[in-house]
């Protein structure tokens, strides 16, 4: 039997969001650097999101090469690293006390965000590919 490999909806929006991750954590959701070039604990948050946000965009195009019970794997991986997105700022790495900074203003709630939406939209795929057989 000849596996489905068509990109579909789904594979083309974990790619954006992976990349928005991974792009956005390093650019404009970029966590606080003081003005004398040291920075604290949101510095390394914001570097964990941007890992995750690399693997989980490394994984969005091997997805693209893959046949659907494949992807279906998948979707556990990006459940997983989306959720964890969302918890490292704040979460499982600290933050700076400061409600008016970058890290609180910017990061956590980006990485929140977009590791709901990447979490969701897998999840979303595995129970439609479950139902599809």
């Amino acid at each position: 039997m000849k596996e489905n490999r068509h990109i579909g909806v789904t594979d083309a929006l974990l790619l954006i969001l992976s990349l928005g991750l991974a792009i956005g954590v390093a650019t404009v959701f970029q966590p606080c650097v003081h003005e004398d070039g040291s920075f604290g604990a949101c510095h390394w948050a914001g570097r964990a999101v941007l890992g995750v946000g690399i693997a989980l965009s490394a994984l969005a195009v091997l997805r693209l090469f893959m046949g659907s019970q494949a992807r279906r794997g998948t979707d556990a991986a990006f459940i997983a690293f989306g959720a964890l997105a969302a918890a490292l700022p704040g979460g499982l790495i600290g933050l700076c006390g400061m409600a008016t900074m970058r890290c609180r203003t910017l990061t956590q709630p980006a990485s929140l965000v977009l590791g709901v939406l990447i979490a969701v939209t897998a999840a979303v795929d595995l129970l439609l590919r479950g139902r599809r057989g």
